[in-house]
């Protein structure tokens, strides 16, 4: 894809808090949207804010393989904008609900069949506490609070592991190869609003997707604007789920 000759143009590059948004114009004049986690260690300067807007999107894409965080960033944003945009996987995917914390919806819908089993969640997502009881799991955090193991316990607890949870911000930061290798035995969910919506997934090992929808793009970038973090989910983005 990042090879394509004009799969659209940048019309706007958000980077929020907690999340990133690209939106390009495409060539047959619809307009496709991206998230991707927004970078925790990002400098106060970069060097290209104001120029994005008007260039071609295939540039951004290959900005993926970049190790500077940010431009890969806004490269996985750019991807998600045109990879989800042709996609047919989301039409197929199951609507998921937790009214208390959408953002959990996706380890609600899994927790009655997670019970008894050895479970790996890699990212800290907030409220997640709320399963301990319910089934017994390992958080790795690439900056671990209470509780959490640091990522180097991927190595040692993913091949041990009957489920793993990995949050698609792993392919931002070049970690998601990895954590599948390690993950080969287990039955592995690809998550979150980074995700790209690709069958070709489950030739990686990859069993279930659970990506967003957005709902309201103009709400989104509003909550994103104003440094918001899982307050975008519920009315503007939502967990769907889709088994490979």
């Amino acid at each position: 894809m990042a090879r394509a000759r004009h799969p659209g143009v940048v019309q706007q590059v958000a980077l929020g808090l907690s999340w990133s948004l690209a939106s390009v114009r495409m060539d047959d004049g619809g307009m496709a949207r991206g998230l991707c986690f927004s970078p925790t260690d990002a400098p106060r300067n970069l060097s290209w804010p104001g120029s994005l807007a008007g260039r071609d999107a295939a540039e951004l894409v290959s900005w993926l393989l970049h190790w500077n965080t940010c431009d890969a960033t806004v490269g996985a944003a750019v991807a998600n904008a045109i990879i989800n945009y042709h996609s047919p996987l989301p039409a197929r995917a199951q609507a998921l609900h937790c009214a208390e914390a959408p953002h959990l919806a996706v380890f609600e819908h899994f927790k009655g069949r997670l019970a008894g089993s050895r479970v790996a969640i890699i990212g800290r997502y907030p409220g997640l506490d709320r399963y301990q009881g319910q089934f017994d799991f390992h958080c790795i955090e690439r900056r671990p609070g209470p509780g959490d193991l640091p990522d180097a316990a991927a190595d040692w607890i993913l091949p041990r592991s009957d489920w793993v949870f990995i949050t698609a911000s792993s392919m931002a930061n070049k970690t998601l190869p990895h954590l599948l290798n390690l993950s080969r035995h287990a039955q592995v969910v690809l998550m979150g609003p980074s995700m790209p919506w690709l069958a070709e997934w489950a030739d990686f090992g990859v069993n279930y997707l659970a990506g967003v929808q957005i709902r309201d793009a103009e709400r989104l970038l509003q909550i994103l604007l104003e440094g918001g973090g899982t307050n975008i989910f519920g009315e503007s983005v939502a967990y769907q789920l889709l088994p490979l």
